[in-house]
């Protein structure tokens, strides 16, 4: 009778196992099918990423920047044009 436990709890066991293992691949295959939508609907949406976003932010950092270098050129050349013409 022992033998015919262990058997019957080594196949309560093996069906465990498989179950789980199951389980877990359509874990993934949902987290890559949901994954995929996801960036369907943001690539869709025109959404950016943040890498993007971050170039773009600093290129007009570096462009608001040089404005204000060229209004101060702008603003000591007029400066000496009226000392020269007065």
């Amino acid at each position: 009778m022992t033998q015919t436990n262990n058997r019957l709890i080594d196949e309560i066991a093996r069906l465990a196992t498989d179950a789980a293992a199951v389980a877990q691949g359509a874990r993934r295959e949902v987290e890559t099918a949901v994954r995929a939508q996801i960036e369907k609907l943001l690539s869709e949406a025109n959404v950016v990423q943040r890498d993007e976003f971050e170039a773009v932010k600093q290129m007009a950092a570096n462009a608001a920047d040089e404005v204000d270098e060229l209004k101060a050129r702008l603003a000591a050349i007029e400066a000496q044009l009226q000392k020269e013409s007065a």
